[in-house]
């Protein structure tokens, strides 16, 4: 009996982490194409970042499915020349993923001249531009395997390869 109470939590459980995921298939999808980045990675950040929890809150002032900073949102809010934008707008999930995916599409552009800019525009997502800099070293430049090696943060370097299984995962769903 306490077997078939277990199961049926667990199965209760995965049920519900399916739906909180599936709902926001179609925000997720109209970012991704407005933006040209792949939905299976734009799912894969907000999986990684908040488990697809619109009210996520994050300790450095970071909001929303794809736990966004005050600075990285106004950057999308002033491109799209969106006025009068406050950061919590961005517990607002359509509005966090189209912020949360512009600004992805930033960064993977910023990596565009390598062979995988995918790795190097998540480490820069979690940890900043400036370390991505410190960690470009050699054929890190080009060469994302090397690149991974190369990631001095370990909470970094594991983010990134969450991510990058997770977007292996989501993409024949997301196809």
């Amino acid at each position: 009996m306490l077997v078939l109470v277990i199961l049926a939590g667990l199965a209760g459980y995965r049920w519900r982490q399916w739906r909180l995921e599936r709902n926001q298939d179609a925000s997720i999808r109209a970012a991704a194409l407005r933006y040209e980045v792949e939905p299976a990675l734009v799912r894969a950040v907000i999986w990684r970042e908040s488990r697809f929890h619109s009210r996520a809150r994050g300790r450095a002032g970071e909001i929303g499915l794809m736990q966004l900073r005050k600075e990285a949102a106004q950057d999308w809010a002033d491109a799209e020349h969106i006025g009068g934008f406050g950061h919590e707008e961005c517990l607002d999930p359509r509005t966090n993923i189209l912020a949360g995916t512009w600004y992805l599409k930033r960064l993977l552009d910023r990596y565009r001249q390598t062979d995988n800019p995918v790795p190097y525009a998540l480490a820069d997502y979690n940890a900043g531009r400036g370390n991505v800099l410190k960690w470009l070293g050699g054929a890190a430049v080009t060469n994302s395997e090397m690149f991974l090696e190369q990631i001095g943060f370990p909470g970094t370097k594991k983010y990134v390869q969450s991510v990058m299984r997770r977007y292996e995962k989501y993409r024949p769903i997301s196809e």
